[in-house]
């Protein structure tokens, strides 16, 4: 376990996370050999609200009516600060997108902010936030109020290959839907002229939607597979229900091929006389807003731990609910590097690497950069400016 000792800084930070390392580490090695889906992360959740209880924190567990949720804060500074822990997993492939790492690196971070909060004036939130992969756990906290009075928000995640500046990172915009197609079912040999056909509306659309795709911008990404078609060879369906996503770099963007993808839908109704809807599946996931500031002071911090994030790296094509905090209150969600590792996050072998060397010295080293990236915010000028907008965020919501 070298990473635990080679932060190569001497500053309060760095010695506190240095001091816990072992238990961080140990912490995402928990949390991956322990895969939880989403809005089921108990025993994660409980392991890392147990850690910031006993580190002085107070804690409130089922925070904001989730059950996996928990809010746990130290500090009485008007400075507020909420550092996310994200913790679910994928299904079958466990933590192959390394929530293992950006739960204990939060934690790691707000321990740090914790004993330096009277002398920067700061209240530390560690918001344990469940249901990222699917289900936007926080979209639900922030229209609960997970994030009034914050003056700052960050989180960080891991990726394999080099490290990508702050200052370039991106993410998608993703709408999540169902889509109903409606007929009636026959017998497939005997009585095929009576049926109207749910499966035929299906592949109709699916059609459609490849064909559409050469006619969109880069960058703009469709998704569909049927989730439910039927029962039987010899029953014609009369029901067939899609899954469905679109993503792009922008709400605009998004909201223009949704509408194009929904008219591929409405074609495959259309020929063969189907009755067809649509509803969200989930939360919309918003693009990422970095703020200037804290995007080039994570890149100087992380500088300052012998990385050398690259601005060149072609946009990601990720979406994380993050977006729809960094709409609402400044923050980042930066990336970070797991040393040795070339894999793609959402494979079995990204998750081997996200419990590997790599990815316990970005557990420690995503800790330090986030706790000084929040230190600079809240010192001398940047630091007037920081509340001023919290406090003007604050009027326009009264």
């Amino acid at each position: 376990m070298t990473a635990t000792t080679s932060l190569g800084l001497d500053d309060a930070v760095a010695r506190t996370i240095e001091d816990r390392a072992a238990r961080l580490v140990e912490i995402s090695h928990t949390i991956h050999a322990t895969p939880e889906l989403a809005f089921s992360e108990h025993r994660a959740a409980a392991l890392l609200a147990d850690e910031a209880e006993r580190a002085g924190f107070t804690v409130t567990r089922g925070a904001y009516g989730l059950d996996t949720a928990f809010e746990a804060v130290r500090g009485t500074g008007p400075f507020r600060v909420v550092v996310c822990a994200e913790y679910d997993a994928l299904p079958e492939i466990g933590h192959a997108c390394g929530h293992n790492v950006i739960a204990a690196a939060g934690l790691g971070a707000a321990l740090a902010l914790a004993e330096v909060a009277d002398t920067y004036g700061l209240t530390v939130v560690l918001l344990g936030t469940p249901a990222e992969e699917h289900g936007g756990g926080k979209v639900l906290l922030l229209e609960r109020g997970a994030w009034a009075g914050a003056t700052l928000s960050l989180m960080v995640h891991g990726n394999g290959g080099d490290d990508v500046s702050c200052t370039v990172s991106q993410s998608q915009a993703v709408d999540r839907f169902d889509v109903t197609f409606t007929g009636r079912a026959a017998h497939a040999a005997a009585a095929p002229h009576k049926a109207v056909n749910a499966g035929d509306a299906a592949t109709v659309a699916l059609v459609a939607i490849g064909l559409l795709r050469q006619q969109l911008t880069d960058g703009v990404r469709l998704h569909a597979y049927v989730a439910n078609g039927g029962e039987a060879t010899n029953i014609i369906p009369a029901e067939t229900v899609l899954r469905a996503e679109v993503r792009a770099f922008d709400s605009d963007t998004l909201d223009d091929a949704k509408r194009r993808m929904l008219a591929c839908f409405e074609a495959g109704a259309v020929a063969t006389g189907c009755e067809w809807s649509h509803e969200r599946a989930e939360p919309r996931y918003e693009e990422l807003v970095q703020h200037p500031f804290l995007a080039t002071t994570w890149d100087e911090q992380v500088r300052a731990l012998g990385r050398d994030p690259v601005t060149d790296r072609p946009r990601s094509g990720g979406s994380t609910d993050m977006g729809n905090v960094t709409r609402v209150v400044p923050g980042i969600h930066p990336m970070i590097a797991f040393r040795g590792s070339d894999a793609v996050p959402h494979t079995v072998e990204f998750a081997a690497d996200a419990c590997g060397p790599g990815a316990d010295e970005a557990v420690l080293h995503g800790a330090v950069a986030m706790a000084r990236t929040v230190i600079a915010a809240a010192s001398g000028a940047a630091r007037d400016e920081f509340l001023a907008l919290a406090a003007d965020r604050a009027a326009a919501a009264s």
